[in-house]
């Protein structure tokens, strides 16, 4: 099978059938990676892992070609729309069960494990878009650990930095998101 950087190539040149051959080719990673993040989230909202990654495949095909051409590059983006597809399902959740409410997040929200509920996901992503302004690469590393379960170590390689860098930028943005997210 062709390697993940053809197959971005081909999509960015308009082969649609070569998006199914990179989700087809990432499935495992980027199944593994949408069960870890439910799986932290205690199943809170009606998505499995299965959906997850069906649903980011459906807002792939929606947004068109990717800008990068690597692995990294596509996982980075995976995790980010994986972000936006929990943030979306919280958001239903909450409407339905609380309507719209939201609660407080202590300061043990964020920790090093990642987010842990729904209102808290979106806590998280609305401090997260003020934070990608700022800082985009500490935006990154939170997206990717908070939103996509990756470890330090397959954020650092993704993102072409090193592992003791990416603990220095998730301590940072756990620290910028906490006063953020401060009522």
């Amino acid at each position: 099978m062709e390697g993940h950087t053809e197959l971005i190539r081909r999509w960015a040149a308009g082969d649609n059938s070569a998006l199914g051959a990179l989700f087809e080719a990432s499935y495992a990673e980027l199944h593994r990676l949408a069960r870890a993040r439910l799986w932290r989230d205690g199943g809170a909202f009606f998505l499995n892992a299965t959906a997850l990654v069906h649903e980011t495949f459906l807002r792939f095909a929606d947004a068109g070609p990717l800008r990068g051409d690597n692995r990294h590059a596509f996982l980075g983006y995976a995790s980010a729309v994986m972000r936006s597809v929990i943030v979306d399902a919280a958001r239903q959740a909450l409407a339905v069960r609380n309507g719209g409410g939201m609660c407080v997040v202590s300061d043990e929200d964020l920790g090093d494990e990642g987010c842990s509920s729904n209102s808290e996901s979106m806590l998280v992503n609305e401090a997260l878009q003020d934070l990608a302004r700022a800082e985009p690469r500490l935006a990154q590393v939170v997206s990717m650990r908070c939103f996509g379960g990756y470890s330090v170590a397959e954020v650092a390689g993704a993102l072409g930095v090193t592992e003791r860098t990416v603990g220095r930028d998730w301590l940072k943005a756990r620290l910028l998101l906490r006063a953020a997210m401060q009522p």
